[in-house]
């Protein structure tokens, strides 16, 4: 048995595709077919569901497998790591997921810093719904998440990056975008663009608004910020969103950006991941980056 078809194997598993293993691996879907095959020929037992309409799930056998090939290809990759370390050269993968408005607005210069100085590295990001990121870290499938208000949990680690400021977003038409500072009193009853309401952000939002008894009219929910900027953006409503997701909107006017006369309101940012793992040397030194020892 080799660790190509393990890892081709837990491929398969994450994606639910064929298509999508055989990809990853460079293979056809005929050799994925038979990779697993040979895997239930060893084992004697079926892996995954057949006759399914849609994707691949598998057998609990399959999810045994599974659960012990990732630990074991995690453990390799690790040792891997270690060894190129001992040559001064950094390599592997290191795989993140992350809330769009941390990915698309956070991460860019600390990845472009991190590729500078190590080059041989390979970092994947997907971006993805919050708790999806929670799904990945408890199915280790990723390295790490980076959410908003991280949830202490007994099967994950915490560890804290920064606080985001919120501050209320308009079109520039809006009859209060000329304004210096906004209170919450003067949002009662204004089109709201917000997120869906299991996003940890939008509850962090409700909060606020309740605390100010600023009761507002909820026109449009998103599951992604970039969809709730487009909406802010054309009049459909006004927002509060972190400021760093609309540095690039307000500075080329798109949007207006101001902060609230009764103080300062920010939600928390941390890494989270799978309680007890073993991360490579490449993923702890991206952490390291990310989190500076304070």
């Amino acid at each position: 048995m080799h660790l190509e078809t393990l890892k081709t194997f837990c491929d398969l598993i994450e994606t639910g595709s064929f298509s999508k293993a055989a990809t990853l691996n460079f293979i056809t879907q005929s050799a994925v077919s038979q990779q697993v095959q040979s895997l239930e020929k060893r084992f004697d037992q079926q892996l995954i569901e057949r006759g399914r309409r849609k994707g691949i799930a598998p057998t609990e056998a399959g999810k045994l497998l599974y659960a012990g090939c990732k630990d074991l290809l995690e453990r390799f990759a690790a040792l891997e790591s270690r060894l190129h370390a001992r040559l001064g050269v950094m390599s592997g993968t290191i795989r993140v997921a992350t809330v769009y408005s941390v990915g698309l607005h956070e991460l860019p210069p600390y990845i472009k810093e991190f590729l500078k100085e190590h080059p041989q590295v390979k970092v994947n990001i997907e971006y993805s719904r919050t708790d999806r990121v929670y799904e990945a870290c408890l199915n280790n499938t990723i390295d790490f998440g980076i959410v908003a208000l991280p949830l202490r949990r007994p099967d994950l680690s915490v560890i804290p990056l920064r606080h985001d400021k919120l501050v209320f977003v308009c079109s520039p038409e809006h009859p209060l975008a000329n304004r210096r500072r906004v209170s919450f009193k003067q949002l009662t009853g204004e089109d709201f663009v917000a997120f869906e309401r299991d996003i940890p952000t939008r509850k962090t939002i409700d909060r606020i608004l309740k605390q100010y008894n600023a009761p507002v009219n909820y026109v449009m929910e998103f599951d992604n910020i970039e969809t709730i900027k487009r909406s802010v953006e054309v009049g459909i409503g006004i927002s509060i969103l972190p400021e760093t997701a609309v540095v690039n909107e307000v500075r080329s006017g798109l949007l207006r950006a101001l902060e609230f006369t009764e103080g300062i309101f920010t939600r928390p940012i941390g890494i989270i991941h799978r309680k007890g793992k073993v991360l490579s040397p490449a993923a702890r030194e991206f952490v390291k980056l990310l989190a500076p020892a304070r």
